[in-house]
């Protein structure tokens, strides 16, 4: 969420960045919000000299009564009484037009790095770096979930008839190898520095609202019904949601938290065949990481993060690509995005595997995640409290990552090959055997 005083301010720039999202419905919002919340300060100031003026007569009462002018002393009294109900006029005034400024501000999208290339959708996201050498084999790779199948590993049928589409049942060595990703990801990101977190799966919709734009709530979540609760997209969301209405000292920051967690996803829309099986589902487990952290540290936060994952992957000896989100592709509250893709030597290209993501400072915004200031700071705005920026990427999502996994690491003979680093969480077993 955007700082009003600086769409007061820059109201062109805030425009032309909505204009870039090629979200021109949003543009009228720009002046709306400006007059909206002239309209709001507007009525502070003729509640504060309306207070002002209450407690001067107030005061005047007394007087008057000491020196036996009641007719004057009743008249002031009873025009205090007009302002009392003055002021609860300008309070509901306030209110209502606090809670329109707050409603527009929600869905103004947060200003995008200037790196961010120009796009009106994922067709035109950019690649910068791929990462090993994309090969095709010289035999025919199945389709993952025919591998999964010849490894007993997995039982769509079933799971059809418990949950219905877009579940399923991982079994054997299957289940091990997904159960050991996720067990590397936690130790690798330790070894990072970062704090291992296993957070609620259910939060408040108040940190619904401060971690997700609208339309992601719509599209995404589960809701819990008859309670205040939804079921996580992602351990980030109550990652994040544990700093709400916190106040750090500067000292205490960066903090660094690597969380598990189920997900749950409606993963709305039709999808064609490259997106069943374990590719689009409604649960998955996964590997987060967060960052909170001082405002100037987030662009070098958001490097280091990205390059975890990067090095995760060449751990297990695949080949990725990073791919800069254009803006038209980039969530209302990031400042900036960089997907991770694997190479899928069945399809002969890339597909996304996580992502790492700058919010800037909207998250901190609407969750009051907040960083005490300091007398000593050269800058005006740092002596008094101000708001950290948030990160966040994935490490690893195992029922996506294991399709690349398994298709990159089949033989021909038809064995999986297990990297090394993955062996000491597979009972040391160097490879799968098909049929077994």
């Amino acid at each position: 969420m955007l700082d009003i005083k600086f769409v007061r301010q820059n109201p062109d720039a805030v425009k032309e960045n909505i204009k870039r999202k090629f979200q021109d419905d949003k543009l009228e919002l720009v002046d709306n919000v400006i007059a909206l919340d002239e309209q709001y300060r507007a009525a502070l100031q003729q509640a504060e000299n309306l207070r002002a003026a209450r407690n001067k007569g107030s005061k005047e009462i007394g007087g008057l009564m000491a020196q036996k002018k009641l007719d004057e002393a009743n008249a002031k009294k009873a025009e205090i009484a007009a302002m009392g109900t003055e002021l609860d006029k300008l309070a509901a005034l306030e209110k209502e037009l606090g809670e329109k400024v707050r409603e527009i501000m929600l869905v103004l999208p947060q200003m995008m790095d200037d790196s961010v290339p120009t796009g009106k959708d994922d067709s035109e996201n950019v690649e910068l770096v791929r990462y090993g050498e994309a090969k095709v084999p010289d035999f025919d790779v199945p389709y993952h979930v025919e591998i999964m199948e010849a490894l007993h590993g997995i039982d769509l049928d079933s799971a059809r008839k418990t949950s219905g589409n877009g579940f399923y049942f991982l079994m054997g060595d299957v289940a091990r190898l997904h159960s050991a990703v996720l067990s590397y990801a936690r130790d690798f990101m330790i070894n990072k520095g970062f704090t291992y977190c296993i957070p609620p799966y259910m939060i408040r919709s108040s940190v619904v609202q401060g971690v997700m734009s609208f339309a992601d709530v719509q599209d995404m979540v589960y809701k819990i019904e008859g309670e205040d609760l939804y079921l996580i997209g992602t351990s980030e969301h109550s990652m994040i949601g544990r700093y709400i209405d916190s106040l750090s000292a500067k000292e205490s920051l960066p903090q660094l938290l690597t969380g598990y967690s189920p997900c749950f996803r409606k993963e709305v829309g039709a999808h064609g065949i490259e997106e069943r099986g374990v590719f689009r589902v409604h649960q998955f487990e996964k590997q987060e990481m967060i960052v909170v952290c001082e405002p100037e540290d987030s662009a070098a936060w958001f490097d280091k993060i990205l390059g975890y994952t990067v090095e995760f992957f060449q751990s297990l000896e695949m080949t990725v690509r990073t791919l800069a989100c254009c803006s038209g592709d980039l969530g209302d509250l990031k400042v900036k995005q960089v997907e991770v893709e694997a190479w899928s030597p069945r399809q002969q290209k890339y597909f996304e595997v996580g992502s790492c993501s700058n919010l800037g400072d909207a998250q901190a915004r609407r969750l009051g995640i907040r960083v005490r200031g300091h007398s000593e700071a050269t800058e005006p705005d740092r002596r008094s409290n101000y708001y950290a920026h948030t990160l966040n990427n994935t490490v690893v999502t195992p029922p996506r990552m294991l399709i690349a996994f398994l298709e990159n690491h089949l033989r021909e003979d038809g064995t999986v090959h297990v990297p090394e680093v993955l062996r000491p969480y597979m009972g040391n077993a160097e490879c799968l055997v098909l049929n077994a």
